[in-house]
């Protein structure tokens, strides 16, 4: 079972790098990260395909420091509870996505699918990329793989 600091609820940066305290939940806390992404994606969703870029770029490297410095607080590379790159992730999936709750779910099965079962390149990054950049890596290359698969189904179904 997950193990939130108290922290998470007291500093800022902490809260943000736990999703908002999604990443508090005691079970699964990185699919309740995925979850809490939702409904923040349905307000961006509208963005012109620059503006949306420009945000994932933001939130890219505004998680490397939410992420690094809430893992060098707690001392634990990575704990369970960031899923600020899973917030991300999920975004990145969802890039130039149709409209409607059917992608939705499948953008979210996808990037939890690319999450959990870590396939070349995303298992080296997450070995062997330290800090920040780290944590946030697996989970932009998790949503890129998942984009491609979410967009080549656009084209069949």
């Amino acid at each position: 079972m997950n193990q939130a600091p108290a922290s998470v609820w007291r500093n800022p940066i902490h809260f943000l790098a736990f999703g908002l305290g999604s990443g508090a939940s005691p079970w699964a806390p990185g699919t309740a990260g995925t979850l809490a992404a939702i409904p923040l994606f349905l307000l961006i969703q509208p963005l012109s395909l620059v503006w949306y870029g420009v945000f994932l770029l933001v939130t890219f490297l505004v998680g490397i420091y939410l992420c690094g410095q809430t893992s060098k607080d707690m001392g634990v590379h990575d704990h369970g509870g960031i899923v600020w790159d899973e917030f991300v992730g999920y975004w990145i999936t969802m890039l130039a996505a149709p409209p409607g709750w059917l992608w939705i779910v499948i953008g979210f099965v996808l990037f939890r699918l690319f999450d959990i079962i870590k396939p070349w390149p995303i298992s080296w990054a997450d070995k062997k990329v330290a800090g920040g950049l780290g944590i946030m890596l697996d989970d932009v290359l998790a949503g890129l793989m998942a984009l491609i698969c979410l967009q080549l189904l656009t084209r069949l179904l």
